[in-house]
């Protein structure tokens, strides 16, 4: 996710429910929209991880899931999370497309997300966003995630941000 553009306040009101469907990280709606992220990740630093160096099995099930979030017929926003190891669990590639913002799809992405790892016996969930992506962490921070040390080698910590959530069987 990241932080502009957003709804507007009026546009904000109305809660769109997604439709939520699993596909492989390689679909063309999956490549358009983590493309369209590094494209705003581009932007907001002038870098960004290349999602195409994503290994595509980490989201595959059992172990991971990526989403696409559509409206109608049109893709919207996208999430996975993959283990990282037997109690923990990664979100990676969140975000949702400028005009859909503000209506709560990155939440919705966010519960489909943790109840998988829950469901995979995952306990913590954990993931990285940019300092400048406001809304992300906005997001995050209301969800429950708490602040945390880095946990992939060689972040800049000026602009990565690292966030974990403990997760139980109640969870989200």
């Amino acid at each position: 996710m990241t932080s502009t553009p957003t709804a507007t306040d009026e546009q904000a009101a109305i809660h769109l429910t997604p439709s939520v469907s699993a596909v492989p990280y390689d679909h063309p709606d999956a490549r358009r929209l983590t493309q369209a992220l590094r494209a705003e990740q581009l932007g907001l630093y002038g870098f960004a991880d290349d999602p195409d160096t994503t290994p595509e099995a980490d989201f595959d099930p059992p172990h991971g899931l990526f989403l696409i979030a559509r409206i109608g017929d049109d893709p919207v926003g996208c999430a996975g999370v993959r283990l990282l190891d037997d109690h923990t669990a990664e979100i990676k590639r969140m975000y949702v497309s400028g005009e859909a913002r503000g209506h709560g799809i990155g939440r919705y992405l966010l519960q489909h997300l943790e109840q998988h790892a829950v469901s995979r016996g995952a306990t913590r969930i954990m993931l990285e966003t940019g300092r400048r992506n406001t809304a992300a962490l906005a997001l995050y921070r209301r969800t429950g995630y708490a602040p945390c040390p880095p946990y992939v080698p060689g972040r800049d910590h000026a602009i990565n941000r690292a966030m974990t959530k403990s997760l139980d069987s109640a969870s989200p």
